[in-house]
């Protein structure tokens, strides 16, 4: 039933507008939207009363018609996107009314749920997602009803944790962050393992998300493992950061894997115990060894840069012969698989998607809280992703050097 008819006829809003003497009068809390949403609320459960009942409110019936009849209402308060409305809902004596404009045990209306997890996403803690709403939209609501919002999500979490992969993912990026967990009256740091795969069709994927003390190549097994068991059977490269025993983790996960350090945290390694005065100099002359054309000169070019600083810096060479089996396999590929393998800044500006949902709240009181915040930044963040330029040619190279492990079209 239609009871408002396709649009708001002109004369009625003429009406109503007359009504409105500032913007607080129409938006506000108890504004004439408010008392508009309330007054077809009401209508619409007062129509499904009728319907269920069989005959209109105050339609005399014959003695024996009437096997049910109303009794009062309920009053209940709903929450909506633009803020709170009291109704009354009509009950009927035998209890078997249950209307589908407002269910019963609903009280969030379609799209409040979403606000809340929007925000909680963005960083806000719950206490400012309150104000928030409170100040925007008149919903006061409670701390403890913007957890229960969120705490909806963690089902689809953990499912999302388990949830099978594809077999093959070409490029797959391992890193950690840490985040603070309360103990008791202590505040740990725990790691939270990253690994987020590209898949054949260029895009990003979050693969899971593991919290573990510390950072070690240990744990890192027990994560490749995990991929392994929910179904990913084949990883072209691996690119991850420097971190010892990881190259040997990887290679018994996934033997054919190769393994690529970081460029980035290379140099960020190198430069940890440089001079601030020295550290524009030196990245300038590292540049000849990671963009070199091939293995080769690349290392002519670290001979080079260790004649200039061998003498002055000599773990920074140090580090660069210890690591070049790690730092040198991109260099055998050409340029589209290069650009995407010499750096996880995919995987970190993930990382930083999560540092600002994160950093807010300061520490959280268990794993699974910080791990519903990361979650819902995922999910947040998952819109904005987006294929790397060089993808499509860097396909084209995949399908050649790597025919016998792809997956049949």
């Amino acid at each position: 039933m239609n009871i408002l008819g396709p649009k708001i006829k002109p004369e009625l809003a003429a009406e109503l507008i007359k009504l409105v003497k500032n913007p607080e009068d129409l938006f506000g809390p108890s504004g004439l939207l408010q008392e508009i949403k309330k007054s077809l609320m009401e209508k619409l459960l007062e129509v499904e009363m009728d319907d269920h009942l069989g005959y209109d409110k105050g339609e005399k019936l014959a003695e024996g018609q009437r096997s049910n009849s109303r009794n009062g209402h309920t009053e209940k308060m709903v929450h909506t996107e633009s803020g709170s409305v009291e109704i009354r809902v009509p009950r009927d004596r035998d209890g078997s009314f249950t209307p589908k404009v407002v269910p019963k045990h609903v009280r969030r209306l379609s799209g409040f749920d979403d606000k809340v997890l929007a925000l909680y996403a963005s960083g806000m803690t719950t206490r400012e997602i309150q104000g928030h709403l409170q100040e925007l939209y008149g919903t006061e609501i409670s701390p403890q009803l913007v957890t229960q919002v969120t705490d909806g999500v963690l089902d689809l979490a953990k499912a999302w944790q388990s949830r099978p992969l594809e077999a093959v993912y070409p490029v797959v990026y391992l890193d950690a962050l840490f985040v603070s967990i309360r103990d008791g009256a202590t505040v740990r740091k725990k790691a939270v393992y990253t690994a987020l795969g590209m898949t054949l069709s260029g895009q990003r994927e979050v693969l899971g998300l593991w919290f573990q003390q510390t950072e070690g190549a240990k744990f890192w097994l027990s994560v490749l493992t995990d991929l392994k068991n929910r179904g990913l059977t084949d990883i072209f490269f691996v690119c991850c950061d420097g971190l010892t025993g990881l190259p040997d983790a990887i290679g018994t996960a996934f033997p054919l894997a190769i393994v690529q350090t970081c460029i980035v945290h290379m140099i960020r390694a190198s430069l940890r115990y440089v001079s601030f005065a020295d550290r524009k100099p030196m990245v300038r002359d590292l540049r000849p060894i990671y963009a070199a054309p091939t293995e080769a000169a690349a290392l002519a070019a670290l001979d080079a840069f260790e004649v200039r600083w061998g003498s002055k810096y000599p773990g920074v060479v140090r580090l660069w012969r210890t690591r070049w089996a790690e730092v040198t396999p991109f260099l055998a590929f050409p340029g589209p698989i290069r650009k995407i393998l010499y750096t996880t800044n995919a995987v970190e500006s993930m990382n930083a998607q999560f540092r600002r949902a994160l950093h807010p709240r300061g520490s959280f009181p268990s794993d699974e809280a910080a791990f519903k915040v990361l979650f819902l930044a995922i999910k947040s963040h998952k819109a904005k992703g987006r294929s790397p330029k060089e993808w499509t040619q860097a396909l084209s190279h995949f399908h050649i050097l790597f025919a016998d492990r792809l997956p049949a079209a």
